[in-house]
C-alpha cells in the first residue's frame, strides 16, 4: 500500500473500506476495499473527511483482485455464457440460453482447495434459464501472487485437459413418441391421463411430439409400438405404465425386446424407483437439427410420474433433452439427495431434490 493524497488518487485502488455515517439514516461504506476512484468519488471522499487515501501499489508480479478473478472466469466458462464486469473484486457469470449445467466437480474442488481462491456454482445437471446466475469467482485477498495464479491454471488444466470447468449444454431438438400401455385405457375403461401430464413436462424443451401409441397389457403389442414410433423418427419414446413387478406388467420386458442397451431398471430415487433407462444407437443418418448422431431413447416411466409433483423423471429428462448421456453409476448416485419431499410449495430445481 501507499499513502496519497485524496485529490491525486482518480484511477487508484482503494486499499481499505470508507466508512460513510449519515446520523439516524445510514452507516456503511461509501466505497468498498477494491474500489477504483473516480473523478465523481474526490468531492464525496472529501465530505466526509478522507483527506488521504491508502491505495495499491503497482507491484511486478503481483495481480490486482480483478485481475485474478478475470483468470478463475476464464478458467470456469464455457460455451453460452456471458460474463459480467468485475465488482468488488468478483466476476459473475450467466446463462445465454437455456439449458443444462455441467459442473467438472473435480476440478472446481482443486480450485477451492487452493488457499485465497474460490468459485461458486450452481449444481451441477441443473436445468437453466437464459439470464440465470451460473457462478461467481474471486480471490480473498486483495492481491496475489501472479505465480499462485499460474500454478492454479496448470493443475486445474492437468484436470480439465483444457476444458472450462462449467458448460451448457443447450436443448436439442427432440422429436418424442409416446407409449400408453395398459388393458385398462386400451379398452376404454378409463381415461388416459397420463398423456397430458407428460406433454405439460416436455413444453420447457425444445420438442416435437410425433406420435401416441396404446397398447394392451402385451409385450409384442407394445414392442411393435415402440418400433413403430422409431421407425417415424422419433428420437425419445417415453413408455408409461407397465413398469411394477405384477405379472401383467410387461414393459420392460417390451423395452429389452428393442434390441436397446439396459442402463438401469430402477433407481434409487422416491418417488420413481421402478424406472427404466434404454439406448439404442442413433439413426444412420444422424440428427438432421444437430447434424450430429445422438444415441435414441427409451424410457420406462412408473405411475409415479403422473400423480407426484417431481419424480426421477424430472431429474433425468433434463439431460436427454440436452444430448447428455446417463451411466447407470451416475443413476446410482442419485440415492443422496434422492428423496423428495414433497413440499406443499414445490421450488424444484431449486431445492436438494437429485442433489
Amino acid at each position: 500500500m501507499k499513502l496519497i493524497r485524496t485529490t491525486e488518487a482518480v484511477g487508484q485502488v482503494l486499499c481499505h473500506d470508507v466508512t460513510q455515517i449519515i446520523p439516524g439514516k445510514y452507516k456503511g461504506p461509501a466505497f468498498r476495499k477494491g474500489h477504483i476512484i473516480t473523478e465523481e468519488d474526490i468531492p464525496v471522499l472529501l465530505s466526509i473527511g478522507k483527506e488521504n487515501l491508502y491505495v495499491w501499489e503497482k507491484t511486478e508480479g503481483i495481480l490486482h483482485e480483478d485481475e485474478a478473478a478475470a483468470i478463475l472466469r476464464d478458467l470456469a466458462m464455457g460455451s453460452h455464457m456471458t460474463a459480467g464486469e468485475p465488482s468488488e473484486g468478483k466476476i459473475e457469470l450467466k446463462a445465454e440460453c437455456g439449458g443444462l449445467l455441467k459442473v467438472n466437480s473435480r476440478a472446481l474442488l482443486e480450485v477451492n482447495s487452493t488457499p485465497q481462491m474460490m468459485i461458486a456454482t450452481r449444481h451441477g445437471n441443473t436445468p437453466v434459464k437464459a439470464g440465470d446466475k451460473l457462478a461467481g469467482t474471486r480471490i480473498i485477498p486483495l492481491v496475489i501472487e501472479k505465480e499462485k495464479m499460474d500454478e492454479l491454471v496448470e493443475r486445474t488444466h492437468a484436470v480439465t485437459g483444457g476444458e472450462p470447468i462449467l458448460d451448457l449444454k443447450p436443448w436439442v431438438h427432440k422429436k418424442v413418441g409416446i407409449v400408453t400401455t395398459g388393458s385398462e385405457v386400451y379398452k376404454g375403461r378409463i381415461e388416459d391421463k397420463f398423456t397430458p401430464i407428460l406433454i405439460r413436462k416436455l413444453e420447457q424443451f425444445d420438442v416435437e411430439i410425433i406420435g401416441h401409441e396404446t397398447t394392451d397389457d402385451d409385450d409384442k403389442m407394445t414392442t411393435a409400438a415402440i418400433e413403430k414410433l422409431l421407425e417415424a423418427g422419433a428420437d425419445v419414446v417415453l413408455c408409461t405404465g407397465g413398469m411394477s413387478v405384477d405379472p401383467d406388467d410387461r414393459t420392460p420386458l417390451a423395452i429389452r425386446n428393442t434390441g436397446a442397451q439396459i442402463v438401469t431398471y430402477g433407481a434409487p430415487v422416491l418417488p420413481g424407483a421402478m424406472f427404466l433407462l434404454a439406448y439404442l444407437p442413433p439413426r444412420e443418418e444422424g440428427s438432421k437439427e444437430s447434424g450430429s448422431a445422438s444415441p435414441r431413447v427409451i424410457c420406462g416411466l412408473p405411475g409415479c410420474v403422473m400423480y407426484a409433483k417431481r419424480t426421477i423423471f424430472d431429474l433425468l429428462i433434463t439431460r436427454i433433452m440436452a444430448d447428455d448421456r446417463i451411466s447407470a453409476q451416475e443413476i446410482q448416485a442419485l440415492g443422496e439427495g434422492g428423496l423428495c419431499l414433497g413440499c406443499e410449495t414445490c421450488t424444484y430445481p431449486n431445492c436438494g431434490f437429485g442433489k
